[in-house]
């Protein structure tokens, strides 16, 4: 027998307990400090070597890199692991469900990754931690090693389009799914949180899990406000069993 298949679309919410600070939450990066916004806003890095300067020193004391996975992504992980189809797809840039266990394959990054860096000329990649290396060695600015480019995170940053292939792979399992679970994101940036309607409209059931209001309840068949890292793994554990079906 076919088991329905399950989507889980995850914000900056589910990595809080890992100890990465979300951005739009009330207290989130964005609100307490807006000048921070411009170092991830493509337009004033790719025009401005000081703000790819301060850029380099804000990825310095990220601890995006140092982070562990926490009860939540563990809990998706242990569901596939179950046997139960799971698809991520993620706004964060954190590698974390990866970490945890979930399949590379099974998970969608639609910001990229914070693991990464990426040459904006010639598109060579690399490991993020030897870019950051070379800036505790002294280099304010490090320049691609292969053409001389200028190099940034491989996520997505403010002015940048989401990659088509990406996007268009999640809007397929959006479809396709029975279960849509929105965890720890405020569906407030698009086209991501679009892909709440579309799982709605498609006649899939609805789960939003986040502290705050979302502009998406209303059209949810279950809405829960308790912290993450307790409700995401007992909703999940219902699926084990086949409770939830």
């Amino acid at each position: 027998m076919n088991r329905p298949l399950v989507a889980i679309l995850s914000g900056a919410g589910i990595s809080t307990d890992s100890g990465i600070p979300d951005y739009r939450g009330p207290n989130g990066l964005w609100r307490r400090d807006p000048e921070a916004e411009k170092l991830v806003t493509y337009e004033y890095y790719m025009g401005d070597p000081e703000i790819r300067r301060r850029s380099w020193q804000m990825r310095r004391g990220n601890r995006t890199l140092k982070a562990e996975p926490n009860a939540a992504h563990r809990a998706v992980a242990e569901l596939e692991r179950s046997g139960v189809p799971v698809r991520v797809i993620t706004q964060n840039v954190d590698g974390l469900h990866q970490l945890a266990g979930m399949p590379a394959r099974k998970v969608l990054e639609l910001h990229g990754t914070a693991r990464s860096v990426v040459c904006t000329r010639c598109h060579a990649r690399g490991p993020m931690e030897d870019a950051l290396a070379r800036v505790e060695a002294g280099e304010d600015d490090p320049p691609c090693l292969e053409c001389g480019g200028i190099l940034k995170s491989a996520t997505v940053m403010f002015g940048e389009r989401l990659d088509p292939r990406v996007l268009a792979e999640a809007i397929a399992i959006t479809k396709a799914c029975q279960l849509f679970i929105a965890v720890g994101t405020s569906l407030q940036v698009q086209p991501a949180a679009g892909l709440v309607g579309i799982a709605a409209d498609r006649g899939a059931r609805l789960i939003i899990v986040n502290a705050e209001p979302t502009p998406y309840d209303d059209r949810a068949d279950d809405v829960i406000r308790t912290p993450i890292g307790a409700a995401l793994p007992d909703l999940l554990s219902t699926l084990h069993t086949g409770r939830d079906q």
